[in-house]
């Protein structure tokens, strides 16, 4: 049954009516979603396959890992790493009341990290099978099975197996611990690394290498024993004093482990490399040393980070990993969910100028300096020594696995930090992009999962600008910032409702714009007064002409006075060309917005508010549109609407975007009038509610409802 809870189906499922997953059938739609299974693979129970099946025989080991016939070695080093940290193991894979036993009802579950929230997966135990032996990743134990129902459940969470080909182990580790990952390309290694990667190690983090390969190189044999293409665990970092070595500094070596359980590397430090004869096994036991042919190898430092590509990192805080090999620092982490919007708040990368800008924009406080133990003993030059605040920011896309099935991929994405030049300022406008450059930014724009950078940055306040490398992609993103002092942040937005006109715009346009503002203390001169009169008295008499006795106008009515009254200004301005003025739909919105006694026409005095609005709003359009196209774009909208005296948050923005604009982002004269007259309106009719305590939506929500009634 969908949607069951692992609790619901150990209510309603036992030993003698085994559970079976709807969600994830068992057939070739949960396998691949591109192809057909090379074989005709049979899927079965563990007590098909075996007698006495278990979840766990002795344990959990990293042994207990062989990779099948997918391709997702990221996915198995991250769970060998997984293995070696008991408490995470079992908050993944819970022990308790699940087992083959007295409580087997033919379902397991697991718990992944998802952006930033723990999600139960329940799986049922049927596996993919051929010739009766288990497909994918499975124990040397024939009769050990939480590996292979673990991939199970991370392979229903992305929709299929085959959405598992192909990652960064960093991807796992973080759904597996809900630690924060960094990643350092050795090539251009910096010389604190293995400091790094010794805290690390010591505060319990999770750790993968790799290296790079070619299409047609992927997994591809070294003369030394390496993999190239291939991902493997990082399960040791040590600093060890050895006698007689020929150095008085201790020797860094890294104990690093393939998946296969098998291919070591050859040269020094391997299994059977000569360093290892100068220590006795009684002091290579003691120093934990040991060397057996299993897949798992030493490497010295200097070694590693030539022939390797690639180390990746999971950090965790102590609330993650209780009880680890020393007391660790607690990191101070700060989460932003947010969301790239299509001609809205999607701007691309700093090549795009004019649309950077509309981002969204994190603000970061940086308060305290490092203290002096965080300095690097392996790195003597003035930059390492030199005092900040060490803090790593992440920059998460959602949810692009899951949707491989349907074409979509992992945006290409980054980002950039900025130091406020002035402590008053919010969100930072257009201007400030074009003539300040980035503080700090991330290495690269990737289209991986997540991309991440480290920096020691002056205290201070700063302004993080998340970015996909084209403009208007749409996604969602998670920002994470991880810093060993206190910090904290926030994402800067415009809070909906009205503002001061600003006065950037010319005098004339500024006088003409003051009564299309919210009502509100307003001196007019004597001349636009009588020209106001003069005006009113003419349109009387059209109106009269058009209207009858009634003197109502319905949406139809409308579009003929307007288009009839525009027509001038609609063959003479060149910004209007090509326009066949208001369209009915248009007439519509205008009409439900202003109609106040709900009659379903407008009266003249209710015409004439709409009339004398229209003219002046006319004027801003104009500014904003530069090329005398008829249409401006989207991204343009907020400082539109600000000149008339409205300011908008992203919601609402977004709403307005998708209300009111066409495909390509552009927005024409008639949906922008209706567009201002909608949100005049609805901001004015939500204060009334509000006034009498009938407001039971916060602003931003009951715009985004009365938008589309």
């Amino acid at each position: 049954m969908p949607g069951l809870t692992y609790k619901e189906i150990r209510q309603r499922y036992n030993s003698s009516r085994l559970f079976e997953d709807n969600d994830f059938p068992a057939d070739d739609k949960s396998l691949f979603f591109s192809m057909r299974p090379p074989q005709k693979f049979v899927w079965k129970r563990p007590h098909e396959l075996c007698q006495d099946p278990k979840l766990f025989v002795g344990g959990a080991s990293r042994f207990d890992i062989e990779q099948g016939q997918l391709g997702d070695c990221w996915f198995l080093a991250a769970l060998a790493s997984l293995s070696l940290d008991d408490y995470l193991l079992k908050k993944v894979c819970p022990e308790d009341d699940q087992d083959f036993g007295r409580n087997y009802c033919g379902a397991f579950r697991f718990y992944f990290w998802q952006y930033g929230k723990w999600q139960e997966v329940v799986v049922d135990d049927r596996l993919p099978t051929y010739n009766g032996q288990l497909v994918f990743v499975h124990s040397s134990e024939k009769n050990e099975f939480w590996s292979a129902l673990l991939e199970k459940a991370y392979a229903k969470l992305h929709s299929s197996y085959e959405a598992l080909k192909g990652g960064n182990t960093l991807e796992a580790m973080e759904d597996f611990t809900g630690g924060f990952s960094e990643s350092h390309d050795l090539k251009k290694a910096p010389k604190n690394l293995f400091k790094i990667m010794f805290d690390a190690y010591n505060h319990d983090s999770q750790m993968g290498c790799s290296i790079d390969a070619n299409p047609n190189e992927i997994e591809a044999k070294l003369d030394n024993g390496l993999i190239k293409g291939h991902a493997y665990t990082i399960t040791d970092v040590r600093r060890v004093a050895i006698p007689g070595y020929g150095s008085t500094k201790p020797v860094r070596l890294i104990r690093i482990r393939n998946p296969w359980g098998q291919k070591e590397w050859n040269g020094r430090w391997s299994d059977n490399s000569s360093e290892w004869r100068s220590i006795p096994d009684s002091e290579r036991r003691r120093l934990g040393l040991v060397t057996e042919d299993d897949g798992e190898f030493w490497m010295e430092y200097t070694d590693f980070i030539r022939e390797y590509n690639r180390v990746d990192i999971c950090h965790l805080d102590p609330t993650k990993a209780p009880g680890g090999k020393r007391k660790s620092k607690k990191w101070v982490t700060n989460e932003i969910d947010g969301r790239w919007q299509k001609h809205t708040s999607a701007g691309g990368c700093r090549n795009f100028p004019d649309t950077f800008w509309v981002n969204p924009q994190i603000e970061m406080k940086l308060s305290e300096i490092d203290d002096d133990d965080d300095d690097d003993d392996d790195d003597d030059s003035p930059a390492a020594k030199q005092k900040g605040c060490t803090v790593m920011i992440g920059l998460m896309q959602k949810h692009r696995r899951k949707q491989m099935k349907m074409g979509v991929g992992n945006l290409t994405i980054g980002f950039a930090i900025y130091e406020y030049k002035d402590d008053k300022v919010s969100k930072l406008p257009k201007d400030f992009f074009l003539y300040n450059a980035s503080k700090a930014r991330s290495p690269t724009f990737i289209n991986t999962r997540e991309i991440m950078g480290r920096f020691k940055l002056p205290p201070g306040r700063y302004c993080i600008v998340p970015s996909t490398f084209e403009p208007n992609q749409d996604g969602d993103f998670l920002l994470r910032i991880y810093s060993l002092k206190d910090s904290s942040s926030v994402t800067l937005d415009e809070k909906t409702g009205i503002v001061d006109i600003p006065r950037e715009i010319s005098v004339t346009q500024v006088s003409s714009l003051q009564s299309a503002s919210p009502p509100g203390p307003e001196k007019k001169s004597a001349e636009t007064i009588a020209a106001e009169d003069a005006m009113k008295t003419k349109f009387l008499d059209f109106f009269k002409k058009i209207t009858g006795d009634d003197m109502e106008v319905d949406a139809w009515e409308l579009q003929e006075i307007l288009n009839a009254a525009l027509k001038k200004d609609l063959h003479r301005s060149s910004e209007l060309a090509g326009s066949d003025g208001f369209s009915i739909d248009a007439c519509k919105s205008i009409v439900a917005a202003c109609d106040e006694d709900r009659s379903g026409k407008l009266g003249f005095e209710e015409f004439m508010d709409v009339w004398m609005n229209i003219r002046k709003w006319k004027l801003v359009f104009q500014k904003y549109d530069q090329d005398k196209s008829g249409s401006f774009n989207t991204m343009e909208l907020r400082d539109a609407l600000r000149s008339i005296g409205y300011s908008v948050s992203n919601q609402t923005l977004g709403a307005l975007v998708l209300r009111f604009a066409n495909k390509k982002g552009l927005i024409n004269f008639d949906e922008f009038i209706s567009c201002v007259i909608k949100l005049k309106h609805l901001i004015e009719s939500f204060q009334r509610n509000s006034s009498r305590g009938l407001a039971q939506y916060k602003l931003d929500e009951f715009l985004a409802v009365g938008m589309y009634s």
